[in-house]
C-alpha cells in the first residue's frame, strides 16, 4: 500500500508527534509499503492527518488539499485522522476548532488516550468510529540495559523530561519539588533533574537542568536516575512516560489526562493536594515497583502494528467506507457553522 503522511520528520530533539511519524515510517517501509508526504500521486491508499495546523512548517499538506485530492484525483483514498492534541493540553483557544474542521474529512479517527472521547474535538455531524491506539516508544533505544537500581544509601534521583516548556507540562509541581529541596528533610534524600526546555523566565534553584536530549543520549541520561515523575496536565497521550518506564524507572504520575491509562500498575498516582505524601510513598515502595517495569507494554512495535493492520483493514473495506462517506453532502460553510 501507499501511505501519505502529512508531516515532515525533523531530525533532533522534538515533540512526540515527530517520534511517532518517524517510527511509523520505518515500520511501513520495513513491511514493503511506500510512504510519501504529499498528495501528488493518484494511487495513494491511505492519507494520514497528524496535525491540523497547515501553517506549521512540519505539516506538508492541509485538510483543504485532502478534500481537493478526494474530489479531483482519488475519491477511494482512505483518510485517517490521528488526534494527539487539544486546547486542554496547553490552555490554548483554537486547537479544538482546528481538530474538528480537520476531522470532517476523516473516514477513521484515532485518539491516543481513551480520556479524549469526552473532549469537543470531533466533527459530531458524522457517525465516526473512534478508535484508541496508545503511543509506544522504541524499546531498542529505551530499555533497562545499563539501568542501575537505587541502593537505598545514596539520594533518590528523580527525573522528568519534556520538549515543550509550556507551564501545563507540570511546572507547578516541578517548581514545588525545587522549593522542597531547600528543606533539609527533602534535600538530604532527594535529587531532581529536569531534561528539556523551560518556560520563559523560569529557572530552577535547587534542581539540575539538562538541555533537550533525544534517542540514546536521552535514554542514557534517564538511566542515571532511579524514579520518573510526570506532572503534565491533560496530556493527550505522551511518549515521555513510556520512554522512562521502558528504561526501568517506576513512575510517579499526576492523576490527569492520559497518564492513568499509561501508568496505572507501574507507579504511584498523585494530585496537587497529596503530592508530598505520595513522593515519600513512591520512594518507600521503590523496590516493589521496579519489579513490575519489565512488563511495561507500550512499545512502538505494538503501536505500529496496530496502525498498519488498521490501514490494511480499511483498504480491504474501502468500497463500504467510500459508500458511507458523507463528505460532500453539505456545503463547506455548513461545516464551519457546526464546528464553532
Amino acid at each position: 500500500m501507499k501511505v501519505s503522511i502529512g508531516y515532515n520528520v525533523i531530525d533532533g530533539p522534538w515533540g512526540g508527534g515527530n517520534q511517532f511519524v518517524s517510527s511509523l515510517i520505518n515500520a511501513l517501509k520495513s513491511k514493503g509499503h511506500k510512504v510519501v508526504h504529499d498528495l501528488k500521486d493518484r494511487d495513494i491508499d491511505v492519507i494520514l492527518i497528524v496535525d491540523p495546523r497547515s501553517r506549521n512548517p512540519d505539516v506538508s499538506f492541509s485538510t483543504g488539499s485532502i478534500l481537493r485530492y478526494l474530489i479531483f484525483k482519488n475519491f477511494k483514498s482512505i483518510v485517517v485522522h490521528r488526534i494527539n492534541e487539544c486546547d486542554e493540553r496547553k490552555n490554548t483557544k483554537t486547537m479544538n476548532f482546528k481538530l474538528r474542521v480537520a476531522n470532517y474529512c476523516a473516514d477513521q479517527t484515532i485518539i491516543v488516550g481513551e480520556w479524549m472521547k469526552k473532549l469537543n474535538i470531533f466533527f459530531t455531524e458524522k457517525n465516526k468510529n473512534i478508535l484508541t491506539i496508545r503511543n509506544g516508544s522504541n524499546n531498542k533505544i529505551f530499555n533497562s540495559i545499563g539501568y542501575k537500581k537505587w541502593n537505598y544509601k545514596s539520594k533518590f534521583k528523580l527525573v522528568t523530561h519534556h520538549w515543550s516548556g509550556n507551564w501545563m507540562k507540570g511546572f507547578d509541581i516541578y517548581k514545588k519539588i525545587d522549593f522542597m529541596l531547600e528543606k533539609k528533610q527533602y534535600k538530604d534524600i532527594f535529587e531532581f533533574t529536569y531534561i528539556g526546555n523551560l518556560p520563559k523566565n523560569f529557572t530552577f534553584k535547587n534542581s539540575r537542568h539538562v538541555k533537550p536530549l533525544y534517542g540514546k543520549k536521552l535514554a542514557d541520561e534517564l538511566k542515571k536516575h532511579h524514579g520518573y515523575i510526570t506532572a503534565s496536565i491533560n496530556e493527550p497521550g505522551g511518549n515521555h512516560q513510556n520512554e522512562a518506564a521502558l528504561c526501568g524507572l517506576p513512575l510517579l504520575y499526576r492523576d490527569s489526562g492520559c497518564l492513568p491509562e499509561y501508568c496505572d500498575g507501574y507507579g504511584i498516582k498523585f494530585n496537587e493536594k497529596n503530592f508530598e505524601k505520595k513522593i515519600i510513598q513512591f520512594k518507600n515502595h521503590y523496590n516493589s515497583l521496579t519489579k513490575k517495569m519489565k512488563k511495561y507494554p507500550f512499545t512502538d512495535i505494538e503501536t505500529n502494528k496496530l496502525y498498519i493492520d488498521l490501514f490494511l483493514d480499511l483498504i480491504s473495506k474501502k468500497d463500504n467506507v467510500v459508500k458511507n462517506r458523507k463528505l460532500f453532502s453539505s456545503p463547506f460553510m455548513f461545516l464551519i457553522n457546526h464546528c464553532i
